[in-house]
């Protein structure tokens, strides 16, 4: 299991209305208004599913009107629908009575495979610093000079090296959520030894900054609505400049409204008066007593500045530091990466953020920056047309550099730009280094060049003759996920690689030297011994390797580096690219067991999202070794609307939704014509938006899917989308269209979804469709790692009673 850093802020994605969370699971009929259906072979509940009540409703849009009788259902506090998804619930728990055992089974196994310990390497921040000065200043006045990293003892000729903090974060045996803590980096030397070990005692002992098992046991006791609340989501967290202090946000309801509080970490104690309720993001001051806040109106107010005021509702604020902490970036975008989006940033110097808000441009449909800061010069990351007759509605980027005080100038003469096989997808700096995220031949990669830029007497200049260093990747698969990399003097860039058949391996690249040392791989227990050419031993390489590609040609993505170890040798990872309705090639990623796959006969599920320029998530996932063990086959569509190449998501949203959903059904369709999926066992799963994805394929095409899972789906689009205002409906025009010229998925929508399917569905099948409503979880679910398991088990003991598998053996 992955453990993410709280340190870092997680992406905005489609959410809950209440602290409710719909499953829906229905199996599907042959066709959704015919009279009959192939009877299913599996056994069905005695008692019947619950009907809901209907209520007349007209809704009536470009002179058409059509019925909604379960409108009434978007009053979640209704108690007749609170009753409601509690029948629904029992429904559920009859409908899966016969798969007790195999969940039991597939839970034990999945906790059986999870580590003993799991926790993230500790990471270094902040500058050296010495932590004894005091007691040596009342001993030893004027006997102790300052310098950069140590402290010279000029009297004595003695060097003491200084202490910086070390932050790491760690799940407790037992428990479900992640702790992060902190410790001082010290070494000790020469004359001051025993001073040092005295006050050691106190200085290395592990500080605790944030528990989150304390904060879910503490709001979990409180009341809301009918039942009790037991949700707790932890979203931005900050530690000061000074490390004095740790401001975070803390989401109790489910509904994404953040309560900020911010703790003195020398006391352990919230810092009155410093809870804001609303909170969006935030960034620190140089001061590290100021804080630079976004919050919705309407928020509690203390004693505060107004400094920026976003007047249209149809955009999202966003407030971060530059790397080096020395300005802040207020950005103001339309929710989408869209190339019809809108985008405006602002500089506020972070030495004196009351002097008020520098305009980097003026706002510009379809073009967007993204600005860090390095010695006085702004790298900005944009797409902005180089020239009046250049087009750049493809949305490609390119690297612009400029002075501080030109940022406003309408030409920033210094650019780098891309080669023709690669584009820039983000970037990040440090002390001396440059690094950029780009999309290389069609596949992920890293790489990094040296600071500063110099152009001499030429304004553009290409990628490669910065001589980039491009980071040794195991596979062109491979998920990259950067880690919190917060310190700017710090030469090691830090990050995650894993893929279908690799766990998670921190990997740390030194980008002055050009070499990577392996930090640490995800452990994975009980796993089978007869996994072929892997190795099942995780005792990592952890000493540093010489960059052994030098040559440019080896710098190919596709080699296989050994130092990494996976499961390829047991498990098949390949990657195809299937023919859409209209021609266009669509990457379909296939994964089975080399040894328990049948040709033909296997049962498959395939996965989607295909909104807001995400790519889907294809990193390892112990769990699904339970499925892959038992003859499944695991895919993972990445349609239109998704990430991919600048355009991808363009060609997959508003009126161009359809391409996302005849992705899907081609690459359902490629399944089963290459015999990888048995015709009659093929599943479809969808999280969110890739609910909508999933719920009009099997619209569309009902003799496809065996089966499927939708999970807080965003069903009822239309309704939902002619409400302006449901929170974020007018964020949500941009991918799915206005449909009179979301954060968030209610939970009536996956109930007015089972409704109508039920009231066209014959009978039998009718009863094949389960509803079932995790009353106390947004929606990111519960979140920890046992609660994860249980839902994963449920899940899969869902698709082995529907498809097969149905006694669990493998």
């Amino acid at each position: 299991m992955a453990l993410l850093s709280l340190l870092v802020s997680k992406p905005s994605l489609k959410t809950s209305f209440l602290p409710l969370t719909s499953h829906l699971i229905p199996i599907i009929p042959s066709s959704p208004l015919s009279s009959h259906c192939t009877t299913s072979t599996f056994p069905l509940p005695s008692q019947s599913p619950p009907v809901p009540k209907k209520r007349p409703f007209n809704i009536s849009a470009h002179t058409k009107t059509w019925q909604d009788p379960y409108h009434w259902m978007r009053n979640a506090k209704d108690p007749d629908f609170v009753d409601y998804l509690n029948q629904e619930n029992s429904y559920a728990q009859a409908f899966m009575a016969d798969t007790q055992n195999l969940q039991r089974t597939l839970l034990e196994e999945m906790k059986n495979r999870l580590p003993t310990q799991i926790s993230t390497p500790p990471e270094r921040r902040g500058h050296w610093f010495f932590p004894f000065a005091p007691i040596l200043l009342t001993v030893m006045t004027n006997l102790i000079t300052l310098h950069y990293k140590y402290v010279n003892l000029v009297s004595y000729g003695i060097k003491i090296n200084l202490s910086r903090w070390l932050y790491y974060q760690y799940i407790p045996e037992g428990k479900e959520y992640p702790v992060l803590c902190r410790r001082l980096e010290t070494e000790e030397r020469g004359l001051l030894k025993t001073i040092l070990n005295y006050a050691k005692g106190h200085f290395e002992m592990e500080q605790v900054l944030l528990d989150w098992n304390q904060i879910a046991e503490q709001y979990g006791k409180l009341l809301f609505f009918p039942f009790h609340l037991s949700y707790v989501h932890v979203g931005t967290c900050r530690v000061s400049p000074d490390h004095k202090f740790l401001a975070y946000t803390l989401d109790i309801t489910g509904n994404e409204q953040f309560l900020l509080q911010v703790k003195d970490l020398s006391n352990g104690y919230i810092v009155s008066r410093s809870q804001v309720d609303g909170v969006v993001s935030l960034a620190w001051a140089q001061d590290s007593t100021t804080l630079v806040l976004f919050t919705k109106l309407g928020s509690d107010e203390i004693d505060d500045v107004p400094v920026f005021t976003e007047s249209n509702s149809s955009f999202c604020v966003d407030i971060t530091s530059t790397k080096d902490g020395k300005f802040i970036t207020v950005n103001s975008n339309s929710r989408t990466s869209s190339e019809e989006g809108i985008y405006l940033v602002y500089v506020i110097d972070a030495t004196n953020p009351l002097d008020g808000l520098q305009r980097v441009r003026e706002r510009v449909s379809g073009v967007r920056y993204f600005l860090e800061h390095h010695y006085g010069v702004f790298y900005i990351l944009t797409n902005a047309p180089l020239s009046e007759s250049e087009d750049r509605s493809d949305g490609s980027y390119y690297l612009a550099q400029c002075q501080v005080e030109d940022i406003q100038s309408s030409d920033w003469q210094n650019i780098i730009l891309p080669s023709e096989d690669m584009s820039f997808q983000d970037m990040d700096i440090f002390n001396g280094h440059l690094v950029l995220f780009v999309n290389k031949k069609s596949f992920p990669a890293l790489c990094s060049v040296n600071l500063p830029i110099k152009f001499n007497s030429v304004n553009q200049l290409e990628i490669e003759n910065l001589d980039p260093w491009f980071f040794p990747l195991p596979s062109s698969q491979c998920n990259i996920v950067p880690g919190s990399n917060h310190d700017f003097m710090n030469p090691v860039y830090r990050v995650v690689l894993s893929s279908p058949v690799m766990p998670g391996v921190v990997v740390d690249y030194n980008m002055s030297e050009r070499i990577f040392s392996i930090v640490q791989q995800e452990k994975v227990s009980d796993i089978p011994g007869d996994c072929g050419s892997c190795s099942l031993a995780y005792e990592l390489d952890t000493s540093e390797h010489p960059d052994l590609l030098n040559d440019k040609d080896k710098n190919n993505l596709n080699i296989e580096l050994q130092r990494w170890k996976d499961f390829s040798g047991a498990y098949c990872c390949k990657t195809k690219e299937v023919i859409s309705h209209d021609g266009v090639r669509v990457p379909l990623t296939i994964l089975y067991s080399r040894k328990a796959w049948q040709r033909g006969l296997s049962p498959g599920l395939l996965e989607g999202y295909g909104a807001y320029g995400e790519v889907l998530d294809k990193s390892w996932c112990s769990d699904r070794l339970s499925l892959l063990d038992r003859g499944w086959v695991l895919a993972f569509a990445d349609v239109r609307g998704g990430g991919g190449h600048s355009l991808w998501h363009k060609y997959g949203s508003g009126l161009n939704k359809c391409n996302s959903i005849y992705d899907f059904i081609s690459c359902g369709n490629y399944l089963v014509s290459e015999g990888y999926v048995h015709r009659d066992r093929l599943g479809a799963i969808g999280f969110s938006a890739g609910g909508l994805l999933v719920g009009a394929a099997i619209n569309m095409n009902p003799n496809l899917f065996r089966a499927a899972i939708l999970k807080v789906p965003f069903l009822d689009a239309c309704n939902t989308l002619l409400d302006p205002s449901l929170p974020l409906t007018l964020l949500d025009y941009e991918e799915f269209g206005n449909p009179q010229i979301q954060s968030q998925v209610g939970v009536w929508e996956a109930a007015k979804w089972v409704a109508r399917t039920r009231d066209i569905a014959c009978s039998h099948c009718s009863r094949s469709v389960i509803l079932k409503t995790n009353m106390t979880g947004g929606h990111f679910g519960e979140g920890g790692c046992y609660s994860q398991c249980e839902e994963a088990a449920y899940d899969y003991a869902f698709l082995m009673k529907t498809i097969g598998n149905v006694n669990g053996n493998k």
